[in-house]
């Protein structure tokens, strides 16, 4: 019987702790146009394939988030992407619009979120990571 406590206070510890450590994401935060300032493939097996400084520049690349749950994505001028988000667990779920009027979702893990920045990863094999300035 005591084991049984025991372990049941344990679970109950294990719990609280692992709650804790979910980092909470303001949504508001989220809102407005972040310019990206690197964008890298960390879990790469050769070394991180990255975006160079000047392709940054010259392609002025930028995800936008509005109030409404709109995503743009903006590469070289143009759009390169769009859709709807919702944020889920500290993940920015993302329902992109494909042409064919089909859409296909994709989660963002945001790995940090300041004012001024933004930290998010695909969630795939070949995850990709854009670290971004908030304009």
């Amino acid at each position: 019987m005591k084991t049984k406590f025991y372990f049941l206070i344990c679970l109950i510890v294990l719990s609280v702790a692992l709650a804790a450590c979910k980092h909470q994401i303001d949504a508001k935060m989220l809102v407005g146009k972040w310019n990206y300032t690197k964008v890298e493939n960390p879990y790469s097996a050769n070394p991180p394939d990255t975006v160079s400084a000047q392709q940054l520049a010259d392609k002025k690349p930028s995800i936008s988030l509005s109030p409404k749950g709109e995503l743009l994505m903006i590469w070289g001028g143009k759009v390169l992407s769009h859709g709807t988000y919702k944020l889920v667990e500290g993940s920015i779920s993302y329902t992109e619009q494909l042409p064919d009027g089909k859409t296909r979702i994709f989660p963002f893990w945001i790995k940090e979120l300041t004012d001024k920045q933004i930290i998010f990863e695909t969630r795939e094999d070949d995850a990709v990571r854009v670290t971004a300035k908030k304009e």
